[in-house]
C-alpha cells in the first residue's frame, strides 16, 4: 500500500558522556584483560554516565543536535518517541521529561524493544508522517545502562556502555528518498534469554529482588549470539525484498552494535563485503536502543553515506525482538 506521504530522516544527533571506561580500567575491577575482551568482543572502550545523568539527560541533548541539523525548532515538533530501557523512572516517560526539557509542546511516549528500540520507534514515526497525522517526529533512542550493571560480572560488564542518539523524522519532499520500508519481529517464547528480572510487577522490588541480583541485566551469551545472527540475516532479508530489492543492492548496513562477531558473522550469511557494514562497537560497546541511530549519525559525519545510497538499519534485542528499516538517502 502506498503511503499518503514518504517519510525521511531530516536531521540527526548523538550525545556520548564524557567519562571514558577503557578495557584497562576493567582489568582493575574484574578478572579480564583488554585481549580477552577485544578478541571475543571486539570492544575497545565505552562510555559511561556521570552519577546522576539520567536517560533524558543524554537524550535531550541529542536531540538539540538533531533539531539544529535539522533546521528547525523545539516548538515545531509534532511528537516524541524514546526507545528506552533505561528509562529515568518507571513512569512518567522519559519522552515527557525530553519534552519538558526541549521545551517542546507536543505528544509524547516511550517504547521498550531493548537493542531494536531505535529501528522499532523508527518505524512507528514513519507510519504517523506516512498516515499524514503529523509531519514532524522526534525519534530518540537513549540508555544509561550503567545503572543496571553488575559491575563485578565480568561476562557482561565488560558490554555495554551509555549514549543517545535522536532523528528527525518529517515528510519527504520526493519520491525517490526517504524511508522505504520496515519490517518487526518479535519471539516472546524466548524473553529469557536477555532482561532485567526485577522491578516490575512480576518480581517487584523487594529485599530478596535486590539480594538476588534481579535488577542487574542477565543474559545467556550463547544462546544470544545465536538467534541474533540468524534475526537480524532474515531481517535485512525481509526489509529489502519489501523495496522490491534484493541484498546485492545495499550501499550501507547499519547493525546493531553488539559484538564485533556478531557483526562478521551476519555478513557472511549475507553475503555482503565487511566494506560495506559500518561498525562503531570499538568505541563505544552496546549501547542498546541507542546503537543504531548513533553508527548512522557517526557513519554520515564520517562520509560513508552519501545521497541516493539505500542504507539499511538492522538490530536485534531483549524480548525477543529484531527489526530493520530500509532508507533511500
Amino acid at each position: 500500500m502506498r503511503p499518503v506521504h514518504r517519510a525521511t530522516l531530516r536531521g540527526l544527533g548523538a550525545y556520548i558522556p564524557k567519562k571514558l571506561l577503557t578495557n584497562f580500567d576493567l582489568e582493575k575491577m574484574v578478572d579480564t584483560t583488554d585481549e580477552w575482551i577485544r578478541t571475543r568482543t571486539g570492544i575497545e572502550t565505552r562510555y559511561i554516565a556521570e552519577k546522576g545523568q539520567s536517560a533524558s539527560d543524554l537524550g535531550v541533548e541529542a536531540c538539540r543536535q538533531a533539531l539544529e541539523n535539522a533546521k528547525l525548532k523545539a516548538s515545531e515538533v509534532e511528537l516524541i518517541i524514546v526507545a528506552t530501557i533505561t528509562p529515568d523512572m518507571l513512569f512518567p516517560s522519559t519522552a515527557c521529561y525530553i519534552q519538558n526539557k526541549l521545551g517542546a509542546k507536543c505528544g509524547a511516549f516511550d517504547m521498550a524493544a531493548a537493542c531494536s528500540g531505535f529501528p522499532y520507534a523508527l518505524a512507528v514515526g514513519q507510519g504517523f508522517v506516512e498516515s499524514g497525522m503529523y509531519q514532524t517526529v522526534l525519534v530518540v533512542g537513549t540508555e544509561v545502562l550503567s545503572s543496571f550493571i553488575d559491575w563485578k560480572d565480568r561476562s557482561t560488564c565488560v558490554l555495554f556502555g551509555d549514549g543517545a542518539g535522536a532523528a528527525v523524522v518529517t515528510r519527504s519532499q520526493d519520491d525517490q528518498s526517504g524511508i522505504l520500508s520496515s519490517y518487526l519481529g518479535s519471539d516472546g517464547s524466548q524473553a529469557g534469554l536477555l532482561q532485567i528480572p526485577g522491578g516490575g510487577s512480576m518480581n517487584p522490588p523487594s529485599e530478596e529482588t535486590i539480594k538476588g541480583g534481579l535488577h542487574f541485566l542477565k543474559m545467556q551469551g550463547s544462546e544470544v549470539f545465536k538467534v541474533a545472527v540468524r534475526t537480524m540475516d532474515a531481517a535485512v532479508r525481509e526489509v529489502i525484498k519489501q523495496s522490491g530489492m534484493g541484498v546485492q543492492d545495499i550501499d550501507c548496513l547499519i547493525p546493531h552494535q553488539a559484538n564485533l562477531r556478531i557483526l562478521q558473522a551476519v555478513a557472511h550469511r549475507l553475503e555482503i563485503p565487511m566494506e560495506k557494514i559500518f561498525i562503531n562497537v570499538m568505541r563505544y560497546g552496546n549501547m542498546s536502543s541507542a546503537s543504531t541511530i548513533v553508527a548512522l549519525y557517526d557513519a554520515v559525519k564520517m562520509g560513508k553515506i552519501k545521497k541516493g545510497d539505500d542504507v539499511v538499519l538492522v538490530a536485534f534485542g531483549g524480548g525477543l525482538t529484531w527489526a530493520a528499516n530500509h532508507i533511500r538517502w
